[in-house]
Parts: C-alpha cells; structure tokens; sequence
C-alpha cells in the first residue's frame, strides 16, 4: 500500500509547547506539524496531557512555552476554522437534534437557510436523516456521537480535533463510526488530530501515530502508517503490516522506560 499525499505545507504547527497546572507541569517541548488533510493519532498514558495538547491548539487554554499557529497565524483563542468533539458528546439535552447540529451556526450569525442547507448535509452525511426532530435522550450512544460530528463538521473547520471520541462506545459501535469516520474524511477532507488510547484505533486511522511519554507530556516517538486512502479495515487489520506495528505499540505502551525494538517493515523502507 502507497503512503497517502496529504500535501507539504503544514496547516498546524506547535513549536516548543509547554504547559504548567500551578507547579505542574503537563506538557514539556512539545513539536509538532501537522499537514492538510492529515490524520494525526496520538497516544499516551492517562495524565499524560493529550487533552490539554488538544485544546491549546484549540485555543481554549494557552500554553506558557512555545506556540501554535494556524496556516502561518498564531492561536491566540478559539478559531472558527478548529471543531473539537468530545467523548461525552456534549449534546444539549433539551434541544433537538437538529437544533443541537446547528448550534454553532446561530452562535456563527449564519442565514437560516444556510443553517438549514448545512444542517440538513451534515445530518445526512453522518447516517442520521430522519433523525431531526429527536431529543438525545431519544438516540442511542452512537448517535449522539454522530450527531457531535455533525455538529462539528457543520461549521466547515479546516481542522477537526477529537479527543477519544469513540471511547465510550460498544466495540461495534466504535468499529462502525470509524469505517463511517474515514468514510466522511474521503468526502470532505482536512486536517485531523485523533486521541485514543486505543492502538488499533490509532493504527487504522492514522496517516502517523505519535506516542508521548508519561507526564510531563513529550513525543517520545512518532512514525507513519503507509496505509493511505481508501484504506480497507478489515484488510489492514489482517495484514503482517499492521500486525507488526501493533506489536511495536503494544510493547512501547507497556515498558515506557524501554524503547522496543524498530519495525522491522518501517526499517527497510
């Protein structure tokens, strides 16, 4: 399988990022690009600062070391060009559906016919046309998710940020959303960081994988896929490839302190 084009000129890069909680300190050099249409996954113990990693680039904290910048511009605050979504959905239970995927589309000012015309595409592209006039108490956990998407994917971002999305879903479910994920991505592509805890998950979305260290959080190694677009799941997991990486993660995961030996398939490229 060839590696995937996803274009030469970052859309994010952090340079230098560290961040402190008081005398806490969560992140440490933290550098990183990120292309067009790349899908970052990201690893890393509990603690580790993955979700704090993802809303500094989100500009919802900041950083008190290094920066972020957006296609050249440094993050500052929260960009309407960034989406983030979360494991717990975050769904406005006394709102509908429909209303919860256009949400930020009336914070944004946005016509009501284009909030409808957006609404209406996004609903549709995430599986869940027919589904407008629900309440969330009235869809199963992997609607909520897909309806987080959507709401997300509504407001047209150049970046999306989902921090372990699929983790509190059923196997199946979480199977599913991301064939249905990748499905949307060959759509309508951009940019990505995808934390996980998840190796497999990290593996067969990922166009590179980092992997951080315990706190405070560094990139204690990082490395490319291959598996490029198109990609089919079920053929990737069967595959020596996968099944070789698998086995790098697994035992880096497990001995932190030990590098694992290199890949022997990324070794001879």
């Amino acid at each position: 399988m060839s590696s995937s084009d996803n274009g030469t000129n970052p859309t994010l890069r952090l340079q230098g990022v560290g961040k402190w909680f008081g005398s806490l300190q969560v992140l440490d050099g933290i550098d990183i690009d990120v292309k067009t249409q790349e899908i970052l996954t990201v690893l890393g113990p509990s603690g580790c600062g993955k979700t704090t990693l993802l809303r500094i680039v989100n500009g919802l904290i900041f950083c008190e070391r290094g920066k972020v910048s957006f296609k050249g511009e440094v993050v500052d605050g929260p960009r309407p060009e960034m989406a983030m979504v979360f494991q717990n959905f975050g769904l406005f239970p006394w709102k509908r559906l429909d209303q919860n995927i256009g949400y930020a589309l009336r914070i944004q000012g946005k016509a009501q016919s284009e909030i409808d015309r957006l609404v209406s595409h996004y609903t549709e592209l995430v599986g869940l046309g027919g589904f407008e006039a629900n309440y969330p108490a009235q869809l199963s956990g992997g609607m909520q998710q897909r309806a987080g998407l959507a709401r997300a994917l509504a407001a047209q971002p150049d970046v999306l940020l989902m921090d372990e999305p699929f983790g509190a879903l059923d196997a199946l479910t979480r199977e599913t959303l991301q064939e249905e994920l990748l499905r949307i991505n060959e759509a309508e592509p951009k940019a990505m960081i995808f934390i996980t805890h998840s190796i497999d998950e990290a593996l067969l979305l990922g166009d590179r994988v980092l992997v951080m260290t315990p706190r405070p959080g560094r990139i204690r190694f990082q490395f490319e896929t291959g598996f490029g677009r198109g990609r089919d799941l079920e053929e990737i997991r069967g595959g020596k490839r996968f099944q070789a990486m698998r086995h790098y993660l697994w035992e880096a995961m497990r001995n932190p302190e030990v590098e694992p030996e290199p890949i022997p398939e990324l070794a001879s490229e």
